[in-house]
């Protein structure tokens, strides 16, 4: 019975997949160039199309050399930082209100942060655009 359970675990981690890794240690909040990643396994087409969609991204937490990349470990590059101020943008059915506002975070486009209000000092949460705007949700 060990015997067959030792057997089974052998073929199991024999078998390789594509997985894309890091070929460095790279720390968060840098920018992936083309050659701080490779393929692991066997390379197939959807695993270099995973390289090409990773090149250009940012890094959100360090990624670790000869590990696989997640997909919550990488995004859009900050177009935001924290502290920073930023237009603060309300549209709705015609009514458009702009103000300025504090960055509570750190943000890429289509992320939703935190921003503080500067003039009456409260905190809504916005989307930030393309082009570093931040757009109020209600």
């Amino acid at each position: 019975m060990i015997r067959l359970l030792f057997i089974l675990l052998m073929t199991a981690c024999s078998a390789t997949a594509e997985t894309v890794v890091a070929t460095r240690t790279i720390p968060a909040q840098s920018v992936i160039a083309a050659d701080d990643v490779t393929i692991l396994g066997e390379p197939t087409e959807e695993a270099i199309r995973a390289t090409r969609n990773i090149i250009g991204m940012e890094a959100r937490v360090a990624l670790f050399a000869g590990r696989p990349i997640r997909p919550g470990d990488i995004g859009l590059p900050a177009v935001v930082e924290r502290n920073q101020v930023i237009p603060l943008l309300f549209e709705k059915n015609g009514l458009v209100i702009s103000t300025d506002g504090r960055a509570l975070g750190r943000a890429g486009p289509g992320d939703t942060i935190r921003v503080m209000n500067i003039g009456s000092r409260a905190t809504v949460s916005a989307t930030i655009g393309d082009d570093g705007v931040a757009y109020v949700q209600r």
